[in-house]
């Protein structure tokens, strides 16, 4: 039985709640790696939708149990807010299905101030403004408080001062209140008792059921091109998005890991600042792609850009992700086309190159170089089958394995689970 990690493999968007919940429903474990509670997925199961930003998609499954790893940072109250919405709906989540990594970082109040304030100066990169960011930057500085840290209070004091001696004086330049070191404290001893049932050491967790032979599935936020290292830096998130980080972010060898599923849009959108060489937002295709795909972020609302499938952006993804098999979702969307167009490389300072360059502002001005595909009239939405196709969507999806050098696994046809068009599954490499 294999481990799979599911990645995004464009700016994320890409539709990987619908095939999260299709591969939990036969995970025994569902890990979240990286990230904070700026992204989300919509999951829907019959009738009900459900919304989550931290939480694994497997907690809204009866039978599994799902984990919280070293590397997510953790915002204890939007955790519990989260939790209480979803028992609203009628899920059952306790610490019996949902374990937490003691080593997590946690995101403060001060956090969600600092990186507010970031956004609404000239130097604005797009984020959400939960505190993601400001938390990563403790972590790496070594300051940060921990999930474990709530176990003992009486020595989480000196560690507060510790963090505040940095961020009072971020605040003191930036002309704000200096934070008392005992309003800190107290916000976090009246959450401790609340969100401490769930913590675990989650490495030795996983270590134990990968052991027993169980199932799991390692789903991460965002996607690729949002790495901190990879992305179209500094327009990225402030974590590692590929799929090497499901190891580390869990605390599972990499030796864990046996197949990589990347969730690949047919087109192309972004939330936020930064490049997008395919962007269509000003014209009527990329309004076209946007209303048909209701491209509206999960967790903020905000419009995503949309543009044409960009294949040279898709096929480094997939090598740095090391992606086995793309999951290809919202096909229909295409249905109608006269014409689709593919982004096939990019024209920099007079040469064409094949790959995304690294440099902010070569990431700015490259120009994309497409390849023109007719488009189909008979409708894919709902297809079950390759039957079901028309013939020049088939070719249009083997167009793009040619393109990225990576085959379609499965394919998706409409947001409904069962809209689905599986060639392998992962669990049965």
């Amino acid at each position: 039985m294999a481990n799979v990690v599911v990645v995004g493999s464009q700016w994320g968007d890409e539709g990987k709640g619908k095939i999260v919940d299709w591969l939990s429903e036969q995970a025994d474990v569902v890990v979240r790696f990286q990230g904070g509670h700026n992204a989300g997925h919509t999951l829907v199961i019959g009738n009900a939708v459900y919304k989550l930003s931290l939480l694994p998609s497997g907690v809204v499954r009866g039978g599994k149990l799902s984990v919280i790893g070293n590397g997510v940072v953790v915002d204890p109250q939007a955790l519990l807010n989260e939790i209480a919405a979803l028992q609203k709906q009628g899920v059952n989540v306790s610490p019996d299905n949902l374990r937490i990594a003691e080593n997590a970082v946690l995101i403060l109040p001060l956090h969600r101030e600092l990186e507010a304030i970031r956004e609404d100066s000239s130097a604005r990169i797009g984020t959400t403004k939960r505190g993601i960011g400001p938390a990563y930057e403790d972590k790496v500085g070594r300051r940060a408080i921990r999930f474990m840290d709530l176990a003992d209070l009486p020595a989480l004091t000196p560690k507060i001062d510790r963090l505040l001696a940095h961020h009072n004086a971020l605040r003191r330049g930036n002309g704000l209140a200096e934070i008392v070191p005992a309003t800190v404290y107290d916000y976090l001893a009246e959450l401790a008792p609340k969100v401490l049932p769930y913590m675990d050491s989650v490495w030795s967790l996983l270590d134990a059921k990968r052991r027993e032979g169980k199932r799991i599935l390692f789903e991460g936020a965002q996607g690729a091109l949002l790495d901190i290292d990879h992305g179209t830096y500094p327009y990225v998130t402030s974590s590692n998005t590929v799929a090497a980080q499901a190891a580390t972010g869990s605390g599972l060898g990499p030796n864990a890991i046996d197949y990589v599923l990347g969730i690949t849009k047919a087109y192309t959108t972004r939330v936020g600042e930064g490049p997008f060489p395919t962007d269509q937002m000003h014209n009527d295709i990329g309004k076209t792609l946007g209303e048909r795909g209701r491209e509206f972020g999960t967790v903020t609302g905000r419009a995503r850009r949309c543009g044409w499938f960009d294949a040279v952006l898709v096929r480094q993804t997939v090598r740095t992700s090391g992606i086995d098999g793309i999951a290809l979702t919202k096909l229909d969307i295409l249905d109608g086309f006269d014409e689709i167009k593919v982004c096939v490389g990019y024209r920099l300072d007079g040469r064409e190159i094949d790959y995304l360059p690294a440099g902010e502002r070569a990431q700015a001005d490259v120009e994309p170089v497409y390849e023109t595909i007719d488009g189909w009239k008979e409708p894919t939405a709902g297809a079950r089958s390759w039957a079901q196709l028309p013939a020049q969507a088939i070719k249009y999806v083997r167009r793009i394995e040619e393109l990225i050098g990576c085959p379609v696994t499965l394919l998706s046809t409409s947001p409904e689970r069962e809209d689905t068009v599986l060639m392998k599954n992962p669990f049965e490499t």
